[in-house]
């Protein structure tokens, strides 16, 4: 069956893409509702008017996953599709056979025709896979669907604290060498001079709107032109929980970056596929630049930055942690740059404030042994 053309007929004030994506993600959630059993019905539901949509999606996925395994890897039903498994199935169900369930997690391999997949997951990856679980237990012993909750008998799994997490972000100096490429295409191989050649005021447009405002990879790559109001000296940007933010335009790295990408190397209209006429950043196929295509990019020079491996580079989220990092080692308030960087608690930007970037450089280079070197 050829699939069908999708048409929007945007009423709110949301710019057609973050409008598309919000679709698409209630579509995608749609799809997979679809394969699962009937008494969870109720269940979706609850989750549409208590979760973000994307921890919706997540929570989803879990969930079929969970069935496909009790199909494939256990007795503990007889179906043998999805949407046939029975509530008094689920309702036999144990904590033991959900311990054994995340033990499977692990570390499990998916076989096709022509090849062996391994998948590996960490604890932080399980601890989500329980709690979509362990959601899905609770909601359905509340409905009365089944006879006991279960969940208190779940294994503890020990995530590491965001305290506990050695912050990563890049240090001053490795901002400037990772500009000094995007500049001057200094380090980069022949094949991606060719590229940086035609992209080089994009890539760098994008670097600087990411260490500036500590934007996340979602609000950058859904910019549009007309995000921007720079007679008024501010563009907006949709959060997460669907916020709308206005966020000042009054700093003259971000507005020079943006002015000569726009004016001197954005395609012209002619170039450019339709439906993303409107996309700030551009493929040099003309259309909106993918997630990963951004993430790929981000990843490539901050690994120029850091001296390190193309494989070694780091996440635009890690750019949103120099943001962080960056703007309370100047000396910022850390409620100014919660509120900028839209943390929901105070206390995941103390975190920031708690890293001291060179305190571990400063106390050992300072520590010498020989002499020769001690100051």
């Amino acid at each position: 069956m050829p699939k069908k053309n999708v048409r929007i007929s945007n009423k709110t004030d949301k710019p057609d893409n973050v409008v598309e994506k919000e679709i698409l993600i209630e579509r995608e959630c749609a799809s997979i509702e679809k394969t699962l059993p009937g008494f969870m019905r109720g269940f979706f539901s609850y989750m549409r008017s208590s979760l973000l949509p994307m921890s919706r999606l997540a929570y989803l996925h879990d969930i079929r996953f969970f069935c496909n395994y009790l199909i494939n890897n256990t007795d503990l039903t007889n179906a043998n599709d999805i949407k046939d498994i029975k509530a008094s199935e689920f309702d036999k169900i144990r904590g033991a056979d959900i311990n054994v369930y995340l033990d499977f997690c692990r570390n499990y391999h998916v076989e096709t025709e022509d090849s062996v997949h391994v998948y590996t997951n960490n604890n932080r990856t399980l601890s989500r896979k329980k709690s979509s679980i362990s959601v899905l237990f609770k909601y359905l012993y509340r409905e009365e669907i089944i006879s006991r909750n279960i969940t208190d008998q779940f294994n503890p799994i020990r995530v590491q604290k965001a305290s506990e997490r050695e912050i990563k972000a890049l240090q001053d100096n490795e901002v400037m060498v990772m500009l000094d490429a995007v500049s001057t295409g200094s380090n980069l191989t022949p094949t991606e001079r060719q590229y940086w050649e035609k992209t080089k005021k994009r890539d760098k447009a994008i670097l600087v709107l990411f260490l500036t405002y500590g934007l996340r990879l979602s609000e950058l790559h859904q910019l549009n032109v007309s995000s921007f109001n720079f007679s008024r000296g501010e563009f907006k940007i949709y959060r997460k929980r669907g916020k709308e933010s206005l966020m000042p335009l009054n700093n003259q790295t971000v507005l020079k970056a943006l002015h000569e990408y726009i004016d001197f190397e954005r395609l012209s209209a002619d170039k450019i596929q339709p439906g993303d006429e409107d996309a700030l950043f551009l493929s040099l196929q003309g259309k909106r630049m993918t997630e990963r295509q951004i993430r790929q990019l981000v990843k490539k020079y901050t690994s120029i930055g850091m001296s390190t491996s193309r494989d070694a580079g780091y996440s635009p989220h890690k750019l949103r942690a120099t943001a962080a990092t960056s703007l309370i080692g100047r000396g910022n308030s850390i409620f100014d740059v919660q509120a900028l960087l839209d943390h929901e608690h105070i206390t995941t930007t103390q975190l920031y404030a708690a890293h001291k970037l060179n305190t571990k450089r400063d106390l050992i280079g300072s520590f010498e042994w020989d002499d020769e070197f001690d100051k």
